[in-house]
């Protein structure tokens, strides 16, 4: 009867060892991707900032354009200054579409765009703008697997506390059902933990 509790406490023991490096594997991989993911949402606000910084540009020239082009219009402007005015208007013009441009690869990112349309240069080469949407979908990516990492995570500490209960009881039956009900928590935080792997992986 001994010899039974004795390797029953060894095999558990075991068990929980082995459960318990699991678990530091598992939040040592959910704090790297976490990691990951508040770089995402920062990237995501800058993103958003430079969006902001162009629109506000794109709209002091869109009131220098209205106002050029009320002025040439109106009358207002001298014979001789007129074609410098729509010289002057067309430039504003071309400035008004670069914004356009620029807004677009920020918002959307150049892999999105045609390339075409890639205005902005990052590290003295076109397209590598990851866009503020990119940005977005991937720190919601990173979070989604965060949230399955976490389930592991309890999944994994329930499981360590159900094999110290295993560990301490004398009843044969209950000691092997808490041990049972161990591997199976054990065997489902692993599978979660698997699949918030696999998720962060793909982002």
């Amino acid at each position: 009867m001994e010899e039974g509790n004795n390797k029953f406490e060894m095999m558990c023991g075991l068990t929980l060892a082995i459960m318990a490096t699991l678990l530091s594997v598992i939040d040592l991989g959910a704090g790297k991707y976490g990691d990951d993911e508040i770089i995402a949402i920062n990237e995501k606000s800058a993103a958003y900032q430079w969006y902001q910084s162009k629109s506000i540009k794109e709209t002091s020239v869109e009131a220098q354009h209205d106002l050029v082009k009320t002025l040439v219009d109106g009358g207002v402007v001298k014979n001789a200054e007129v074609e410098d005015m729509k010289t002057f208007e067309t430039k504003l013009e071309k400035k008004l579409e670069k914004y356009r441009k620029e807004k677009n690869e920020i918002l959307k990112g150049s892999s999105k765009i045609p390339e075409a349309e890639w205005v902005q240069e990052k590290d003295g080469k076109k397209g590598n703008i990851i866009g503020a949407e990119e940005w977005t979908e991937k720190a919601d990516k990173l979070g989604a697997a965060g949230d399955v990492f976490d389930l592991s995570g309890l999944f994994m500490q329930i499981c360590l506390v159900l094999g110290a209960v295993a560990l301490v009881m004398k009843n044969g039956k209950l000691r092997w059902a808490f041990f049972l009900m161990m591997l199976l928590l054990g065997i489902i935080g692993l599978v979660y933990g698997w699949n918030g792997h696999q998720m962060a992986c793909a982002v």
